[in-house]
């Protein structure tokens, strides 16, 4: 039975108080397609936020939803641990082929875990294992995920508070533009490495976003990236780029560090690798890292088969024919430039982003709260980013239409009219 709306429902009686994003959007949801949502009373809502990065093809896409029901319909295998599958080799396959060779990467593929956050954390225990280290530099705003290796590397102090532990091990330095041009390129990190009075240790590795999503779309220049792989090669240390979130085309490119023309040593994917929003996880790596013994870290949900299945179905129709979806999302990422840029509001002080993540950001303190719920109202959904309450996180699925694109920009600005 249905609770009425004066009556509590079982969300609010039985699941934990930990629950967030159906607080700010007060609906039960009933089903999705494409850039749409739609609860159960049949209102209509435009999606901005894609399950949080995780539906980049949008919702129930029908190309890889058909090659799950034809799997599921074979009696596929669902669950194989780490056992060989014809899902994992296809899988396998089409990532080398249509992903890794034609960017001339090396990397091995580990399946550490169905998240985000399990890359993080085998990306966090290889890089100290090859190197006999335990520190690891990460930045200001950073976020990396949940569990406490990850927390550990993640900035927002609201989130590290959780761990309830001290969360050791890691070097904070500031991220590109925390300073302003006080201190230009690496020059604090690389002064503290040469000091042998500074108190830091030598790192085993070094671990950034190329763009910060959760920390509040702080985008990192190319030639910040660049310098900082050339410091970790230079003093012996590893670089890992998380691209959870904006990789599988987010910004662009299908890895967000390929603009800047570097190859990180490791490399965390997670979010729309499976491109349906089923859980899985990649952690690459070059090849002489693979120091790994068998069984030395392990999960039972390694081998999450469907997400295989619809994995290599997005390759396949998204990504084989070379630059096409690259070209899709920078146009329609100069589009939504293009728009902010035309009716920017006196009180938004920026935008930034790249491809299909932009973040707008508002002068005063609690402003982004109160325009995502005015958006949700008007049948938007948005979510708001970094510490402050100021900014505005635009994340619109890659496979969205110019119209809607306009559409969902449109409905933004009343609300933001609406909340002045």
């Amino acid at each position: 039975m249905t609770e009425g709306r004066d009556v509590p429902s079982v969300f609010e009686t039985l699941e934990s108080e930990v629950r967030s994003y159906c607080r700010g959007w007060p609906t039960v949801f009933d089903r999705a397609h494409d850039s749409r949502m739609y609860d159960e009373g049949g209102h209509e809502y435009l999606d901005f936020f894609a399950g949080a990065g995780s539906l980049n093809y949008g919702h129930n896409n029908p190309v890889l939803k058909r090659a799950l029901i034809d799997y599921i319909e074979q009696d596929g295998v669902t669950h194989g641990l780490d056992m060989s599958t014809t899902a994992k080799r296809a899988f396998l396959e089409s990532f080398r082929n249509v992903i890794l060779r034609p960017r001339d990467l090396p990397y091995k593929v580990m399946f550490p875990g169905p998240t985000g956050t399990n890359a993080v954390e085998s990306a966090l225990k290889l890089a100290r294992k090859v190197k006999g280290r335990e520190p690891v530099v990460s930045f200001t705003n950073a976020f990396h995920g949940m569990s406490l290796g990850s927390l550990a590397v993640t900035g927002n102090a609201f989130k590290r508070a959780g761990a309830g532990i001290p969360l050791a091990h890691t070097v904070l330095m500031p991220y590109d533009g925390y300073l302003g041009d006080q201190v230009p390129d690496h020059l604090l990190l690389e002064g503290l490495l040469a000091d042998d009075g500074s108190g830091l240790d030598t790192p085993a590795a070094v671990i950034v976003e190329t763009v910060q999503g959760e920390g509040g779309i702080n985008v990192a220049r190319a030639e910040w990236l660049r310098a900082l792989q050339e410091l970790c090669h230079r003093k012996d240390m590893l670089l890992i780029v998380d691209d959870i979130q904006m990789g599988c085309g987010r910004t662009g490119a299908f890895f967000s560090f390929e603009e800047a023309g570097i190859t990180p040593d490791i490399v965390t994917v997670s979010k729309s690798l499976s491109g349906y929003g089923l859980p899985m996880a990649l952690t690459l790596f070059r090849p002489e890292l693979d120091v790994w013994e068998p069984g030395e870290h392990s999960g039972t949900f390694r081998g999450n088969n469907p997400a295989f299945v619809t994995a290599t179905a997005a390759l396949q129709a998204y990504w084989t024919n070379g630059p096409v979806m690259e070209k899709q999302t920078r146009a329609l990422g100069e589009q939504l430039d293009g728009a902010l840029a035309d009716e920017r509001p006196q009180d938004v002080t920026t935008y930034r982003g790249r491809g299909l993540v932009w973040g707008v950001e508002f002068r005063h303190e609690g402003r982004a709260s109160a325009v995502v719920r005015r958006a949700f109202d008007l049948g938007l959904l948005v979510e708001t980013s970094g510490t402050r309450d100021r900014i505005v996180k635009l994340l619109p699925a890659l496979t969205i239409t110019r119209d809607e694109l306009e559409e969902g920009l449109r409905i933004l600005g009343r609300a933001v009219r609406d909340t002045a």
